[in-house]
């Protein structure tokens, strides 16, 4: 348990904007009164600010609305006054080009509305890809105690019989109809039932990726990321949240309590043991650096080599969905499971440790959740290459791809933009190969615009015809969590910026060594030069506005694609706001 003092009243953050007798705290008092609330319900009591990603085209988040009532029941339970605070709903579906471009400006907002107002503690409601850790690096920022919410997953999907899962169905059941195998009146009822209740992706993709990292970092009640979102626990958890985050203000239990080199150790072990996106990656990196934890590539590739991975989930796993993994024991029955790894004294937002808030998790299906005797895959979900295509890194997802990939030497077919390529592919006399090596590059943070998710790259239809479904594919982009394949993505420095993607021809030969973590092309360094003195940068994206500001100040994936100025090692810590 924590042992910190209880703060009194007077020492609440909130205070000073309306403790004092003075003409300001009369003008914030007055407007309290205003909204219709007397002096009784909010002087002297935590002021917890929830900040709801809801919106009406965020399918994720469709439950928040009564989600929000819930946290705010919990508060005034425990003696808080709760506040709604609407926040950018990034979503996955509908942010267009990307919603990477909008991670840090949900970041940005998230920690400048807590700074600006009276709360002295938060409850962050997200769940879809981004959210997550947008809402988390904006309030570590911010620093005032925090209880991540997770929108939790939706239920499974289902056509004909067939159980669906999100994003893995839709890529397999697309390449069946481009190869002619199925009808429209099927298409149609694939579409119509994979998704099929409020919540996030029911595989293990993006947002149940990270929904656990913050579980696992000890950012949210234990084992809450696992509940599907329309499950009636889900509607207690939420009233739990509120309950607990009144007392982590009295507590004093700050972020950078709980965010610390071994929580973050811990959820970077989880991600790997659990199939994680390759988005883990760059999510956890630029979380970890904003609490100060120096958090690399190179330490992630070396947890993932000893981390086997448990969780038979798809797309890494063969079998179950998210729902499944919330009926054999959820996130603290495979965190029970792998115990002796992980930092348990780590503290959490229950106050308690990692290890006590494990006591008595249990696994209800071994097969969903396997033992280390039989995992899924021996090492976790990701590695990390280098070579002279990637010299700051590339991640590759092994346990989702065909093993026949992981020694590889083929022609590159190289596409310089997401038009090309699609057209392409869709060409059926495509000069290409089960050999060839796709590659897309001019789009990464800075070439996409925003990094999207354009990384698992079509199969061509030449091949899809003959019967195969995986090749070697390389790009600066991301893929979806949803996706699966042969995909080395997040290749750094990026094309755009003269990475040597952008040196790399049509022919030329590359390999792939995933034993070694090498990535080269075999081209000899005189002619690379060559290349290289010869490469002209690209035209900007933007010339103005957010975009102009985003390409300005983004680092690149290895990095975590945090605005350089965001980092904790760009200047001192702001302070809290002059109230005169």
């Amino acid at each position: 348990m924590t042992t910190q003092t209880r703060k009194t009243p007077d020492e609440l953050r909130s205070a000073r904007w309306f403790g004092p007798d003075d003409l300001r705290s009369f003008g914030h008092r007055s407007r309290m009164m205003q909204l219709g609330y007397a002096e009784e319900e909010f002087r002297g009591k935590p002021i917890i600010g929830i900040l709801n990603t809801w919106s009406e085209l965020n399918s994720c988040h469709a439950h928040f609305k009564s989600r929000a009532k819930d946290v705010k029941r919990g508060v005034l339970q425990a003696g808080g006054f709760p506040v709604e605070l609407p926040s950018l709903s990034v979503d996955e579906s509908f942010n267009k080009p990307t919603s990477m471009l909008f991670r840090n400006l949900l970041a940005i907002e998230t920690e400048e509305q807590i700074r600006a107002h009276p709360l002295d503690g938060v409850v962050l409601m997200g769940g879809c890809d981004k959210s997550t850790p947008g809402l988390v690096m904006g309030a570590i920022s911010a620093g005032v105690p925090l209880i991540y919410l997770p929108a939790g997953p939706m239920l499974r999907g289902n056509y004909a019989g067939k159980i669906l899962g999100s994003g893995s169905d839709a890529w397999k059941y697309w390449d069946e109809r481009r190869a002619g195998n199925i009808s429209d009146e099927e298409w149609l009822g694939v579409q119509g039932g994979i998704a099929r209740s409020a919540g996030t992706c029911m595989t293990m993709g993006t947002a149940s990726t990270m929904t656990a990292i913050a579980d696992a970092m000890g950012l949210t009640l234990p084992g809450a990321s696992s509940i599907p979102a329309v499950d009636s626990n889900h509607e207690r958890m939420s009233s739990a949240c509120g309950r607990r985050i009144v007392d982590m203000v009295w507590e004093d239990l700050t972020p950078d309590q709980i965010i610390t080199k071994g929580s973050v150790q811990n959820a970077a072990i989880v991600a790997m043991a659990t199939g994680c996106s390759t988005n883990a990656v760059v999510h956890l990196i630029a979380m970890a650096r904003r609490a100060g934890v120096d958090l690399t590539l190179d330490d992630l590739d070396a947890l993932g080599r000893n981390t086997p991975l448990i969780a038979n989930v798809r797309p890494s796993g063969k079998d179950y969905l998210m729902e499944d993994f919330f009926y054999a024991g959820g996130l603290r029955a495979l965190m029970k499971q792998i115990e002796d790894r992980l930092d348990c004294s780590a503290i959490t937002v229950t106050g308690k440790t990692m290890g006590e808030n494990l006591e008595g998790a249990q696994v209800y299906n071994d097969d969903v959740i396997r033992p280390l005797s039989n995992p899924v895959y021996k090492e976790g979900s990701l590695a990390v290459l280098r070579g002279n295509l990637c010299p700051d890194g590339a991640v590759i997802k092994p346990a989702a791809c065909d093993p026949k990939y992981y020694q590889h030497e083929g022609p590159a077919l190289v596409f310089d933009s997401y038009p090309e390529m699609k057209k392409a592919v869709d060409d059926e006399d495509l000069q290409v190969t089960p050999d060839t090596v796709m590659v897309l590059r001019n789009a990464g943070p800075q070439g996409g615009p925003g990094f999207p998710e354009w990384g698992m790259l079509p199969i061509p239809k030449a091949l899809i015809k003959q019967g195969h479904r995986d090749m070697l594919r390389i790009s600066d982009a991301r893929m979806s969590g949803t996706s699966y394949g042969a995909c080395v993505l997040h290749v750094a420095p990026e094309s755009f910026v003269g990475g040597p993607l952008a040196l790399l021809k049509t022919g030329d030969i590359v390999r792939l060594d995933l034993e070694g973590r090498r990535l080269d092309m075999l081209v000899d360094e005189d002619e690379i030069a060559r290349r290289r003195a010869a490469w002209v940068a690209p035209e900007p994206h933007y010339e103005r506005g957010y975009g102009y500001m985003f390409t300005k100040h983004v680092t690149q994936a290895d990095k975590g694609c945090d605005f350089d100025y965001l980092q904790t090692d760009f200047g001192a810590p702001n302070r809290e706001p002059d109230i005169f």
